[in-house]
């Protein structure tokens, strides 16, 4: 029979429709085709972006060269813009703000084809310092209240450019969905005086029906109420309310993690599309005590389509248990092996 399930934070429902059920083996994801020619993310071509903003490994003093391991660049078409002021006005009944932002692209590593499941750890670890570098140093500008971090890795997930690269933006608002998990969890933690993230992770390691993999730092698993077969979320084991609090030890830490479990959905899922998103707390927010920062992802394996538009309601056809018992039982090869 299949199940409504609710999700603790933010109460929103999803439908469990186990008999239509399906296995990784069901989800038909053909590679996405190489597009070759140029790639204005490649070592050699950095004059073709805007100028970077930060640069990791460069042996020389020579901005916007070749020779770095990372770079993060302003994105050339961007969301929002920096210059400006917010001049907030009404409209009648309406509400508006100039498009004041920032809008920058971590280009994660100068060769082309590495993704973030095949990258060696030391490469995984400078793509999480230069996110907390540039939200350290975007905080500083006091019109942003939140920087989100995401990356979609595919054609279906929405990326135009197949090197690998993430994005960071900074909005002078905190979001609708972002503010639906400050508001749930400050519920929680007002009625139970615990932290509803905190009381995920200890439930899950008891029960271990969703965990996928754990280390002595992180976790990651698939929630109960998840709106994508395979979705999973990975969460610090320690209550952190701000990504930039962790320090040197958790990020290696978070980097060997993380990468085994994108690994682990790679081996399943070869070259499945999927997004990543940072969710931590708002900048101007300090050692909140209710809410909990972690990464969601979210694999593109199936389609939102006029049902979920009309109701808010998601159809996942995999119950996380057996997403989860999959994904754990999967078996990557882990670098130095």
């Amino acid at each position: 029979m299949p199940e409504l399930r609710r999700d603790p934070i933010i109460g929103r429902w999803v439908i469990i429709a186990q008999e239509r059920g399906k296995r990784p083996y069901d989800f038909i994801i053909e590679k996405d085709k190489a597009k070759g020619g140029f790639c204005p993310l490649c070592p050699g071509n950095e004059k073709t972006t805007p100028p970077e903003v930060l640069a990791y490994g460069r042996p020389y003093h020579d901005p916007n060269g070749p020779g770095w391991k990372l770079r993060v660049v302003p994105n050339k078409y961007p969301a929002l813009i920096i210059e400006g002021e917010l001049d907030k006005r009404g409209e009648g009944i309406y509400d508006k703000m100039n498009g004041i932002g920032a809008h920058e692209v971590i280009v994660e590593t100068p060769k082309h084809h590495e993704t973030i499941s095949t990258m060696p750890l030391e490469q995984l670890q400078l793509v999480f310092m230069a996110y907390k570098d540039r939200i350290i140093d975007l905080a500083r500008d006091k019109r942003f209240k939140y920087i989100i971090v995401f990356k979609n890795f595919g054609k279906a997930a929405g990326a135009s450019l197949e090197h690998s690269h993430s994005q960071l933006i900074a909005l002078p608002i905190v979001p609708q969905l972002i503010q639906e998990e400050l508001d749930g969890c400050k519920k929680y933690f007002d009625y139970k005086e615990r932290c509803v993230f905190c009381d995920i992770i200890r439930q899950e390691r008891q029960q271990n029906l969703r965990v996928v993999c754990e280390n002595e730092e992180f976790i990651t698993i698939c929630p109960f109420a998840p709106r994508s077969p395979f979705e999973m979320w990975v969460m610090p084991k320690r209550h952190q309310s701000r990504f930039v609090s962790i320090d040197d030890h958790q990020a290696s830490s978070l980097t060997r993690h993380f990468s085994l479990t994108m690994k682990k959905l790679n081996a399943i899922l070869p070259n499945v599309p999927y997004n990543f998103m940072l969710h931590t707390a708002p900048l101007t927010d300090f050692g909140l005590e209710h809410f909990h920062w972690h990464i969601e992802i979210m694999p593109k394996v199936n389609t939102v389509a006029g049902f979920e538009w009309g109701t808010g309601f998601y159809i996942n056809t995999t119950p996380p248990e057996e997403s989860a018992r999959i994904l754990r039982d999967s078996n990557p090869k882990q670098e130095g092996e």
